[in-house]
């Protein structure tokens, strides 16, 4: 037991688990927005332009109430009832709301993809076509094979 306990500090201590931790807990509080930013800022827009379809409450009731009554203006109110709905509008505004969710992600690991890149050094050699030894670029001769180089024989 006391085995398992040092191994689980161990990897706790590393590091690994703190940083699931604050990935998950980031990745909460991103998901949190992003939904608020899709109910609120995208939808309604979107909403406008379809002439007022808030895809929210859009449904089909699969199965009417245990009154028999079928005319619902909400998934949840359907439910209340005993109705069974299928929430397909549901289902649209959290694809849309994957679909930001998956694009930000992306655009911020670009980001850090570009900004780990290393900036790109001038080319100061080139390569001798004779022995194939890197030589300073304005060379004319090579140190290594001294072979002439002509402009047209660099790479």
């Amino acid at each position: 037991m006391k085995k398992i306990w040092n191994e689980f500090k161990e990897f706790a201590v590393k590091g690994n688990a703190v940083d699931l931790a604050v990935g998950v807990i980031i990745g909460a509080a991103f998901g949190s927005v992003i939904t608020s930013l899709v109910k609120d800022v995208v939808m309604p827009p979107i909403s406008v332009l379809t002439g007022g379809l808030d895809f929210s409450n859009k449904f089909v009731i699969l199965r009417a109430a245990k009154d028999g009554s079928t005319a619902f203006n909400t998934p949840a109110d359907a439910g209340k009832a005993g109705a069974i709905t299928w929430n397909y509008g549901n289902f649209i505004t959290l694809l849309i709301n994957f679909l930001i969710v998956a694009t930000a992600i992306f655009l911020l690991v670009r980001l850090i993809n570009q900004l780990r890149r290393p900036a790109e050094k001038p080319v100061d050699q080139k390569e001798c076509p004779a022995c194939a030894m890197k030589i300073p670029i304005k060379a004319t001769r090579c140190p290594h094979c001294t072979s002439e180089l002509t402009p047209t024989a660099t790479r």
